[in-house]
């Protein structure tokens, strides 16, 4: 990893069954951020699938940012980061924020949402997935569990 960033990838799944009451409130208690295993640089993914009762299910680590689905450049001390909304599923967002810029120490949360038709019986599947990322030294193993220097917010009503 050429960058000194920690980034970790929190993606929640879910179908109608947890649309409603009393499925509803377990999907909604789903974090969105976790400890890191450790503050190296790092990207680390954790899966919540409602099929697995959403219990986090953690990816092996990788040293790269996947920059098909986020865009990193930094510049003179400062980190620019963009969110690419790589799902081919509604809602479609025409238009999207700025990318944020990080000074080293900060970190940003960024959470998008999405909904597609099955193919096999059409019912809806549904994802959240939101992206957590310190720009720097990471001196506390639970920093994305607090509240991020920087937010945005592309969730929507999904019907």
């Amino acid at each position: 990893m050429d960058l000194d960033v920690v980034a970790q990838w929190v993606r929640a799944e879910w179908t109608k069954k947890s649309r409603g009451a009393p499925e509803s409130a377990k999907r909604n208690s789903v974090p969105v951020g976790f400890a890191l295993p450790h503050r190296k640089p790092a990207v680390h993914e954790v899966r919540l699938r409602e099929r697995e009762d959403f219990a986090p299910v953690w990816s092996p680590e990788s040293r790269e940012v996947d920059r098909v689905h986020v865009m990193l450049r930094e510049e003179d001390g400062v980190l620019s980061v963009q969110l690419h909304d790589t799902m081919m599923a509604p809602p479609r967002r025409v238009v999207r924020p700025s990318p944020v810029r990080l000074s080293p120490g900060e970190w940003v949360r960024w959470q998008v949402n999405h909904r597609w038709a099955r193919p096999r019986d059409g019912g809806w599947n549904y994802e959240q997935t939101t992206l957590n990322l310190a720009y720097g030294p990471v001196s506390d193993a639970e920093l994305f569990l607090g509240t991020p220097t920087r937010h945005v917010d592309e969730r929507t009503h999904l019907r």
